[in-house]
């Protein structure tokens, strides 16, 4: 930081204020027009509140908080629940809008520039002060009075602005990069899906068509008691969030349960057994499938059906875990589900959904070879753009930690050669 940078709390240079919990206000009050009432999803679309899937709420309940009617350039900081320390500032406003109680308001003073701030709030340092006052919280959660004492470098005005001006810059480089990865992964996975959807939805006239039923029995996991569940050990307890929303097995890293208790005879799962997510954990994840890659090591758990197959069925495992992520295969199950919240589906009911293949296994192992190959270099793909994401976002991060400690001089060379690349 150079010698013209002061350093004062936030509530210094900054005016704040939230909600008093609800004032009585609950969501059977929403309304489908009025004044917007903006909750953390409005801070999840890039640097500037997107209001597109507010709430609305009455007239009168936007004027009894006037303490918290948005202004153009107002910086919103989520201070709990699972988007605490995110940050979002206010663009055009589309008419009158107020926040929840999970929000903060934050108003630039006099001599401070808006952008600047949001910057500094979106840099490393200051998300690492953020990190370290909810760490080990029960409840994680920012209270007011503390962020207000949160300190806050500031240059004079004229630094501030040359600095917005180069981050901006920076920035829209970046975020350019950005879209075009992202629209380069979106069409590698569409390719796939294509081609996908295309082999099954017009199938040839030598296949068969018939309910799952006539091919397989669905057998339910185990419910495995929670109290025998660590964070290390000898069996991996699959659950839904092991699936992949277009199939095949996930690896949940930190985030993964074992089980160390008594397991029952048959709940062992073998390679190659083949399972079904029952239940919509996540968007997307109802009807996907895996296949265990390794003996004696996964748990059958509850929400999860066990493929078994009938004597003398024609099934290539492969085969049918291309035909089970098909747009018809999974709009079958969905709709066969129940449940509003959550969807759920049975054995009962995924025994009903047809299913469309050749009787042939050797024309099956040929048909999953091409889509195994296709899907293989999907992924290839994928993992090469999520790279490249993931060293923009990285990027943009490096950038901030230098404009903070006043080492930012001019347009960083690598942000304008990423940005070409």
């Amino acid at each position: 930081m150079t010698v013209t940078w002061e350093t004062k709390e936030l509530g210094e240079v900054a005016y704040l204020a939230g909600r008093i919990g609800w004032k009585g206000l609950t969501a059977k009050e929403y309304t489908t027009s009025g004044p917007l009432f903006t909750s953390v999803h409005s801070l999840n679309h890039g640097d500037y509140v997107d209001f597109s899937e507010a709430f609305h709420i009455t007239q009168e309940r936007y004027e009894e908080s006037p303490e918290i009617m948005l202004e153009s350039d107002d910086i919103l900081i989520c201070k709990d629940g699972a988007g605490i320390g995110k940050v979002g500032i206010v663009g055009k406003l589309p008419g009158p809008a107020t926040i929840n109680s999970s929000l903060l308001l934050i108003r630039a003073a006099k001599g401070v520039h808006p952008k600047f701030l949001y910057y500094d709030l979106c840099s490393p340092s200051f998300q690492k002060i953020v990190q370290d006052k909810i760490d080990g919280a029960t409840t994680p959660h920012l209270y007011q009075r503390e962020i207000r004492q949160f300190p806050i470098p500031i240059p004079p005005l004229p630094e501030q602005k040359r600095i917005v001006a180069i981050l901006d810059d920076a920035f829209a480089g970046i975020a350019a990069a950005t879209a075009n990865v992202e629209k380069n992964l979106a069409n590698a996975r569409e390719l796939f899906e294509t081609h996908l959807n295309s082999t099954f939805d017009v199938a040839p006239d030598h296949w068969t068509q018939k309910p799952m039923r006539s091919l397989v029995q669905i057998k339910h996991g185990f419910a495995f008691k929670s109290e025998y569940f660590t964070d290390a050990g000898s069996y991996v307890l699959l659950t839904p969030g092991n699936f992949y929303e277009g199939g095949g097995y996930r690896d949940r890293g930190g985030k993964q349960k074992f089980y160390v208790g008594e397991v029952p005879d048959g709940f062992v799962l073998g390679k190659g057994a083949f399972l079904i997510a029952m239940t919509e954990q996540a968007p997307g994840l109802l009807g996907s499938s895996i296949i265990v890659p390794e003996s004696d090591k996964f748990l059958h758990n509850q929400r999860l059906g066990l493929v078994c197959v009938r004597p003398g069925a024609p099934w290539c495992n492969e085969f049918f875990f291309h035909a089970f992520n098909t747009r018809r295969f999974r709009l079958a199950v969905h709709d066969g589900a129940s449940g509003v919240k959550v969807r759920h589906t049975s054995p009962d009911k995924l025994g009903l959904v047809e299913v469309s293949f050749p009787e042939s296994i050797k024309e099956q192992q040929s048909i999953a070879e091409n889509l195994d190959a296709l899907l293989d270099e999907t992924r290839r793909l994928a993992g090469i753009y999520n790279q490249k994401l993931l060293r923009l976002a990285e990027l943009k991060q490096a950038i901030l930690q230098k404009a903070f400690s006043g080492e930012l001089t001019g347009l960083p060379e690598e942000a304008l050669q990423e940005a070409a690349a």
